[in-house]
C-alpha cells in the first residue's frame, strides 16, 4: 500500500513539474511580445492620452540698452527681448465621452477607447492695451489622430496652425475683454485617459469636468482626484469633477477596465493544476480503497495525462478562439479521455459518477474559479472544505487498519 502511495505521489510530482514548465512557457509567450505588440497597437490606434488645459497669452517686446567696456572702449547697443505674458483661465467647462473598443494582439487584449472631447474656457485680457493673443491647445499625445479639430473664439471660427504637439490660433483682444475659447476633437487612445492641470501645485478656478463612459468598471489613476459625483447611466457612468477654487498637484485620470486576458489566465490555471490533481487523486484513492477497487499506479499516470491534456490544449487553443469557448472544449476533451479510459478499467458506473464528478469539480470548476478575479481563493477554499466533509462522512466507519494491512 505504501509503495503504491509513493508511486502515486511521484506521478503527481512529475506532472506538477510538467505543469510548471507549461505555465512558464505560456507566460513567456505572453509577455515576451507584450511591449512589441503594445507598440503596434499604439501606432495603429493611439497611445494613452493626457489632456492639458489650453493656454493664452502674448509676447511683450521690450528694448534694453546694453553697455560693454572692451579694451577701454565703451560700446552702446540696443537689444530687444520678448517676455511671454500669460492670461489665466477664469472659467472651464470640459466634457469627455469615453467609449471602450478592445483590440486583441497575440494572447492579450488591450483596452483601446474612443474619446469625444469638448472644452470651453474663458480668458480675460488684463492688460491695458489691445493684444494679439495666441490661444494654444496642447494635444494630449503625439501618437494619436485628431478628427474634427475645431477652434471657436467668441463663437467665431478661426484659422488654426499646428506645431509638433500643439494647435494654436491668434485672436485680437481689447483691454479688459473676455474671450471664450471653444475647442473640440475626436480621438483614440489606449489604457487610460487623464486631464492634467499642470506641473506642480496649480490653482484652478470655476472648473467643471463631465465624463460619460459606456463601461461600468473603471479605476481612478494613482495620484488622481476622485469624482465629486458618480451617477450610473445605462451601461456606464456619468462622472463629474466640480471645483470653485482648487489648489492641487493632482490630476484627473481614469484607467479603463481590462478584459479577461487569455494568456495570463491560462498560465495561472496551469500553475494551479497540481492542487486540482492532488484533490482528485486524494478523492479517487479514498473511494477506491473504501470500495475495494484496485487501481495500479499506471492507471493514476493515465488519469494525470487526461488532466494535463486540458491545460496543454488550452495553452495553444486560446490563440485562435475565445477563452470561454476554449475552456469548454478543453473541459470536454479532458473529461472524455478520463471517463472513457476508466470505463474500461473499473466500469462505467465508477468512471461516470465518482471519477467523472470528481474531475468536473476539481479540474473544471476549480479552473473556472479563475474567471472571477478576487473570488478564486474563496471558491477553492469552499471546495476544499466540502471535500473534507464528504470524505470524512464517507469514511467515518472505515477500518483503516484493515485497509492498510499488509497482505
Amino acid at each position: 500500500m505504501f509503495k503504491r502511495i509513493a508511486a502515486i505521489a511521484l506521478i503527481a510530482f512529475c506532472t506538477s513539474i510538467a505543469w510548471a514548465i507549461l505555465g512558464s512557457t505560456i507566460f513567456m509567450r505572453t509577455y515576451s511580445s507584450d511591449s512589441r505588440l503594445k507598440d503596434r497597437v499604439a501606432s495603429s490606434w493611439g497611445s494613452p492620452q493626457g489632456q492639458a488645459p489650453p493656454s493664452a497669452g502674448y509676447n511683450q517686446v521690450s528694448e534694453e540698452t546694453v553697455s560693454t567696456d572692451s579694451s577701454g572702449t565703451t560700446l552702446i547697443r540696443h537689444q530687444k527681448s520678448q517676455t511671454w505674458i500669460p492670461f489665466p483661465i477664469e472659467k472651464s467647462r470640459v466634457n469627455a465621452n469615453l467609449a471602450i473598443d478592445y483590440r486583441r494582439k497575440g494572447l492579450l487584449w488591450y483596452s483601446t477607447y474612443k474619446v469625444k472631447f469638448t472644452g470651453t474656457y474663458d480668458f480675460k485680457n488684463s492688460s491695458d492695451a489691445t493684444r494679439d493673443v495666441t490661444f494654444t491647445l496642447h494635444l494630449p499625445a503625439d501618437q494619436a489622430v485628431y478628427d474634427g479639430l475645431r477652434f471657436l473664439i467668441n463663437g467665431q471660427s478661426v484659422s488654426v496652425e499646428h506645431s509638433k504637439s500643439d494647435a494654436y490660433a491668434i485672436f485680437p483682444m481689447k483691454p479688459g475683454q473676455t474671450a471664450v475659447l471653444n475647442v473640440a476633437y475626436n480621438s483614440q487612445g489606449l489604457d487610460r485617459w487623464s486631464y492634467d492641470f499642470g506641473e506642480g501645485v496649480t490653482e484652478v478656478k470655476d472648473f467643471e469636468l463631465q465624463t460619460h463612459t459606456d463601461f461600468k468598471d473603471f479605476d481612478i489613476l494613482e495620484n488622481a482626484l476622485s469624482p465629486t459625483t458618480e451617477t450610473p447611466e445605462g451601461k456606464g457612468w456619468n462622472l463629474d469633477w466640480k471645483y470653485d477654487n482648487l489648489l492641487s498637484g493632482y490630476r484627473i485620470g481614469i484607467a479603463l477596465p481590462q478584459k479577461l486576458q487569455p494568456g495570463p489566465l491560462a498560465g495561472r490555471i496551469s500553475y494551479f493544476a497540481p492542487v486540482s490533481l492532488l484533490f482528485f487523486f486524494f478523492v479517487i484513492f479514498v473511494f477506491t480503497t473504501v470500495q475495494g477497487i484496485n487501481l495500479h499506479p499506471m492507471n493514476y499516470f493515465f488519469m494525470a495525462c487526461a488532466f494535463f491534456s486540458f491545460h496543454l490544449l488550452m495553452a495553444y487553443l486560446v490563440d485562435h478562439i475565445s477563452i470561454h469557448l476554449a475552456f469548454i472544449i478543453c473541459s470536454a476533451v479532458s473529461v472524455f479521455l478520463l471517463v472513457s479510459y476508466l470505463r474500461l478499467v473499473v466500469g462505467l458506473k465508477f468512471a461516470a459518477v465518482e471519477a467523472g464528478v470528481a474531475q468536473f469539480v476539481y479540474l473544471v470548476l476549480f479552473s473556472y474559479a479563475f474567471f472571477f478575479d478576487g473570488y478564486t481563493g474563496l471558491a477553492i477554499t469552499i471546495g476544499a472544505i466540502l471535500t473534507l466533509f464528504i470524505v470524512m462522512q464517507t469514511t467515518a466507519r472505515v477500518q483503516w487498519t484493515e485497509k492498510f494491512a499488509v497482505r
